[in-house]
């Protein structure tokens, strides 16, 4: 076996966080969360101590076990080779949602240069397929040279953040009732547990240094700090950015805008300052989707590499990379955009929004649950499996179904798995 390439420092392993956290998320959320007005502040308020607890257990299992291939590989190791498939079979499905989401957001925020981008939701979905393949073919170049620039993009991305984080902060002090001049809808508690699901999925991305442990030089010390750093800065601007939008404009105009933050931006600044944010909007979710297409190989390619999965899924090229696992990630998630080219886009959006927050969250519970076996961090755990166990609910009876389904899809490579002791490192 092949001793695996350790190319990424405390930074690089931050920019993965960061850059997997910062996204489509943050530019889409105003609009998804609008119609919520009060029950989406009480619901960041949930989210975020939520993110940080499962941050914190993933990073203590990942020094608990600085050997493993990742967090999915520890699950495995805690809770069996089956429990440990499905629920990295399931985390990998929701990147590959992601990834479409992402797509898309980068492809809406770039039409407001090139119109003909969304002219048709085929066009659409054109637009973003072929990002996606153009992202692949960078990662297909090595980690090393992704994760250059993941760091790049990641420091870009920030830009048009902290321009709404000045507009927020020159209202705050020099207009502060703009905030309370447009009615917003009340708090109401049927509605928490759902929002609570879409405030969640612009925070996943936390776990993002933990699965790509063994690129990560000095994991015990890197990963933690790297986890929790960018959960807590991501969190932070995250709500002060989501809820500011909201509640400084119209209710109804910012949930029906296709890019609520360069409209927020244009509406103080002028359309050129709302150009300009357009576009690094659109960098930054091309950003975080390098940064995902990059996972999307390294999930398989861990689950390969402890045992979990065929061995075919490890090949990997002369500079290491999983070259099976990342093309065929790409080409499901290439379906995935394909199957949004439908008039009802935005019904289509939010239910992939909540199909990957429940794909995803499997991975956060088993993880609570093998750290509970493990004897690590176990109060801490619990609260993050009894946490997972509520967005999971709040994602609906229908994402959270076929999240199921999709997971036990992934049975039949339990028993095409490699037996123990065979060796699972093929190169090209």
């Amino acid at each position: 076996m092949t001793a695996p390439q350790r190319p990424f420092g405390l930074w690089t392993a931050a920019a993965l966080v960061v850059g997997g956290m910062i996204g489509a998320g943050v530019f889409i959320q105003p609009a998804q969360l609008a119609p919520y007005g009060w029950t989406g502040t009480a619901a960041w308020a949930m989210a975020i101590p939520g993110a940080l607890i499962l941050a914190y257990v993933l990073s203590r299992l990942a020094a608990a076990r600085p050997a493993a291939t990742g967090a999915i590989a520890i699950v495995g190791e805690a809770l069996g080779p089956l429990p440990g498939l499905l629920v990295g079979w399931s985390y990998w499905v929701g990147i590959c949602s992601a990834n479409a989401i992402i797509a898309l957001t980068a492809v809406r925020y770039g039409a407001s240069f090139v119109p003909a981008l969304t002219a048709t939701p085929l066009a659409t979905a054109l637009g973003a397929t072929t990002l996606i393949w153009a992202l692949t073919a960078l990662n297909l170049g090595g980690a090393k040279g992704a994760g250059r620039f993941q760091v790049l993009t990641t420091l870009l991305k920030l830009l048009p953040l902290v321009a709404v984080v000045l507009i927020l902060a020159a209202l705050a002090f020099g207009d502060p009732q703009r905030f309370t001049v447009h009615p917003h809808t009340p708090f109401r508690l049927a509605d928490l547990t759902t929002a609570l699901t879409l405030t969640f999925f612009p925070l996943v991305g936390f776990e993002a240094a933990s699965l790509a442990a063994e690129r990560v030089r000095d994991p015990a010390r890197n990963i933690w700090r790297a986890t929790l750093f960018g959960t807590a800065l991501t969190g932070l601007l995250y709500v002060v950015i989501s809820v500011g939008v909201v509640f400084s404009m119209p209710e109804g105009a910012v949930a029906a805008s296709d890019a609520p933050i360069a409209m927020f931006v244009e509406a103080f600044w002028g359309r050129g300052a709302g150009l300009v944010i357009a576009a690094f909007a659109s960098i930054a979710a091309i950003g975080c989707l390098n940064g995902w297409v990059l996972m999307q190989g390294e999930v398989p390619l861990g689950m390969a590499r402890s045992g979990l999965v065929p061995r075919f899924l490890a090949r990997t090229s002369e500079r290491d990379v999983p070259t099976v696992a990342i093309l065929c990630s790409s080409g499901f998630a290439s379906l995935l955009v394909l199957s949004s080219a439908t008039p009802a886009f935005g019904s289509v959006l939010t239910f992939m929004l909540q199909l990957t927050t429940a794909a995803t969250v499997w991975l956060y519970a088993g993880a609570c649950a093998a750290a509970i076996v493990l004897r690590v961090a176990r109060p801490a755990a619990a609260v993050g499996l009894a946490f997972s166990a509520w967005v999971l609910w709040g994602s609906g009876v229908e994402a959270l179904l076929l999240s199921i389904v999709l997971m036990l899809t992934a049975v039949p490579l339990y028993w095409l798995r490699p037996a123990a002791g065979e060796g699972t490192i093929d190169r090209e």
